[in-house]
């Protein structure tokens, strides 16, 4: 079914835009939620919460594009877990995600919206300026938090050109921050 058709369902109140989404997306969702989290103990709840939230969300949004808007959901509610499971000293391999941007966005309040959503901006801004392939492997890295392994498997890169793309994309990121304000 066309994403159109499935956002149809959904402003239609239709129960089956759910089983559609599921079967389009439910793969696709399944893997960023299990990359944030590090094992699928959590997977099924997490991808009820998702398509939850896309019922929730649609009316009244309209997405443009399904798949990057369900896989937002998805991320945030894995998000929500794993800060849910490691404040019970639980963990996964995201851990390492974030200490590899630690040294970006250290100094940010994680509590407050808007300082969040300008910081996403200005990461938005930097990485426009940088080249489709690197902006394409940090998206993987850290949107999607597949491993450098994985990374490098799906682009035919080596494990260090990938790494050192990232390291050299990070650093840029760095003094971009620092230029709109930002003190890492």
């Amino acid at each position: 079914m066309e994403d159109r058709e499935i956002i149809a369902l959904y402003w239609s109140r239709s129960q089956e835009a759910i089983g559609e989404t599921a079967k389009k997306y439910g793969a696709y969702c399944a893997a960023i939620i299990r990359r944030v989290l590090g094992d699928g103990r959590d997977q099924e709840e997490c991808l009820n919460d998702t398509w939850l939230g896309a019922w929730n969300a649609i009316p009244p949004q309209r997405p443009v594009r399904l798949a990057v808007f369900l896989g937002r959901i998805a991320r945030n509610t894995a998000l929500d877990r794993y800060s849910y499971n490691t404040a019970q000293c639980r963990s996964s391999g995201f851990e390492a995600v974030l200490e590899e941007l630690a040294e970006c966005v250290s100094g940010v309040s994680m509590e407050d919206d808007l300082e969040l959503r300008q910081l996403g901006e200005s990461i938005s801004r930097y990485l426009a300026t940088v080249s489709p392939t690197a902006r394409w492997v940090f998206l993987r890295r850290y949107f999607h938090c597949e491993s450098i392994q994985e990374i490098a498997v799906v682009s035919g890169f080596t494990r260090s050109k990938v790494t050192a793309l990232l390291h050299r994309t990070r650093k840029g990121l760095q003094v971009h921050l620092r230029k709109e304000g930002y003190d890492p």
